[in-house]
């Protein structure tokens, strides 16, 4: 079975891009608060939670994106080592929810330690239930998987009928197909996961 949810796009982008952010840090290391962007929009768009984002959630433009980024910057901002955790991730955007009123989004961390075969549990009930992914990925053995080194981003879909279990990741204005598998065994000890929603 193949499940997508939809997502937005601001002109021809598919969803929002850090490489838009003026700033240094916010250029090099927005991407937590980017997939913290791109999650308001699409829970204002498509699950009715127009608190959460601008007012105009379903049609903005570039500009109006990258204010939105700075407003949720103070919540999940930029710094040396990253946004290397789940935890801190949870924190700061559970803060700006808070900020917001909103009260009927919550989260859960699934560490990138547990079995593949969990993972991919945790993704058919994400997308089954409506809600896209936020992923961490930190180090990888895989070349092929460099753009997503020390990295945020969101899945929104998966791909279960054939020999792969196939996520569809979302990042820097467009989506790949990726081997679940092969991105969720990075290789190394330290991981990183994600990040459950929960519409409560």
């Amino acid at each position: 079975m193949k499940r997508e949810l939809e997502h937005f796009y601001i002109g021809s982008s598919y969803g929002g891009n850090q490489d838009w952010f003026p700033t240094f840090m916010m250029h090099i290391g927005g991407c937590g608060a980017e997939t913290a962007c791109d999650s308001s929009i699409y829970f204002a768009v498509h699950r009715g939670m127009k608190r959460i984002a601008p007012g105009n959630a379903a049609s903005l433009t570039k500009d109006d994106y990258i204010r939105f980024a700075y407003q949720m910057k103070p919540y999940l901002s930029p710094r040396m080592t990253g946004i290397d955790r789940l935890d801190i991730y949870i924190d700061g955007y559970a803060e700006y929810l808070r900020s917001c009123g909103e009260t009927g989004l919550s989260m859960t961390p699934f560490d990138g330690g547990e079995p593949f075969e969990k993972a991919c549990d945790a993704v058919v009930h994400q997308i089954d239930g409506g809600c896209p992914v936020p992923t961490l990925i930190l180090n990888h053995s895989n070349k092929r998987y460099k753009d997503y080194v020390w990295h945020w981003f969101l899945i929104n879909g998966y791909d279960d009928s054939g020999e792969e279990f196939l996520v569809k990741a979302v990042t820097y204005s467009a989506y790949e197909w990726l081997s679940l598998k092969e991105l969720w065994n990075t290789g190394f000890k330290r991981r990183g996961g994600f990040v459950l929603y929960h519409i409560d």
